[in-house]
């Protein structure tokens, strides 16, 4: 079979793969951040409510049902949900916290994905996996660990960013408005609860980014290769939309569920939660397992159009920026 051309081979400094990647990044957030905010609002709605069962009253022998009177949701799905935001607090506002989204793609986003190759190629060189293989474990193993090295140094500007987009301006009083913009944000997170709780939430985010890492980059990775060596695909934005529709896909089954507990606890009013644990538990007594997929159909919008901007973006920067490997005598 034929080799194709492909980008993998282009080489870049380190300095210079941190800030493609960051900046692919960036460019992905802001074209999918309305989105992202709704799959907020969906998520924590319902937050702290009771699961009643409907109870049934007996008078003179017949039976009623009594409706448990839970309340009606604001937001219902993905298009309700944008459009209700629009109409009741204005298109800026499904940009709130948007300077610390971006904030957190150029911290969160160089590591994970601008450390990708580099810790890959690392653990090749221990691991020593087949080269002509998938390198399923290899890849696995530098998906967890930048994923979890991105997580340790973004945290406080995702903790921001959920802050902000939880927050709706036209139910809350103006004194009830807690953040009124990024700075406010980290003083106020970090005078009312400390530094810890700038880190809120480490753990499930920890654990979501390290899915997310792998669902998204490597999945991304392989199914790429495969498109690559299997198919008449070449190395150009149909291969690379087809495998991050994939990879969106993917990244969203696998972590909705711990996506959901992390939004919660990050936007949980201090001593709301023992930790992340609790918050999961109280969530599945309250709401019933279906609470853990809350904000789904957003989330999967999300991904899949933040994998498709983030990967054509990435792909073609490589392109443009990065040089092939030089020949040595």
């Amino acid at each position: 079979m034929k080799s194709k051309n492909t980008s993998a081979n282009l080489e870049a400094s380190f300095g210079v793969r941190l800030l493609t990647a960051g900046t692919a990044a960036c460019i992905a957030d802001f074209a999918t951040f309305p989105l992202d905010t709704a799959k907020v609002r969906l998520q924590i709605q319902g937050e702290g409510q009771v699961r009643v069962p409907l109870a049934t009253a007996t008078a003179n022998g017949a039976t009623a049902v009594v409706n448990s009177g839970a309340p009606t949701p604001q937001y219902r799905g993905l298009v309700g949900t944008v459009s209700t935001i629009v109409r009741q607090e204005g298109f800026r506002a499904l940009y709130n916290g948007l300077s610390a989204g971006l904030q957190r793609q150029m911290a969160f986003a160089s590591v994970r994905l601008g450390c990708y190759d580099t810790v890959k190629l690392l653990y090749q060189g221990v691991l020593h996996e087949n080269p002509e293989g998938l390198q399923i474990f290899t890849r696995v193993l530098a998906g967890l660990t930048t994923g979890g090295m991105a997580v340790m140094l973004a945290q406080p500007t995702d903790v921001v960013k959920v802050r902000f987009q939880a927050q709706n301006r036209t139910t809350a009083s103006p004194t009830a408005v807690r953040y009124h913009n990024t700075m406010t944000a980290y003083r106020t997170i970090g005078r009312e609860e400390g530094v810890r709780g700038l880190w809120k939430g480490t753990l499930p985010n920890v654990g979501r980014n390290a899915i997310v890492n792998v669902a998204e980059i490597v999945c991304y990775d392989i199914i790429k290769d495969c498109l690559l060596k299997y198919t008449s695909l070449e190395d150009n934005i149909p291969c690379h939309f087809t495998a991050a529709v994939i990879a969106g896909f993917a990244t969203t089954v696998a972590a909705s569920p711990i996506d959901v507990v992390k939004t919660r606890y990050m936007n949980s009013k201090p001593g709301q939660y023992r930790g992340a644990i609790d918050c999961a538990i109280q969530m599945g007594r309250g709401e019933g397992a279906a609470a853990f997929y809350k904000g789904f159909v957003p989330s999967f919008a999300r991904l899949v159009s933040w994998n498709i901007v983030l990967w054509i973006t990435y792909e073609q920067l490589k392109i443009l920026i990065f040089k092939p490997p030089q020949k040595h005598d």
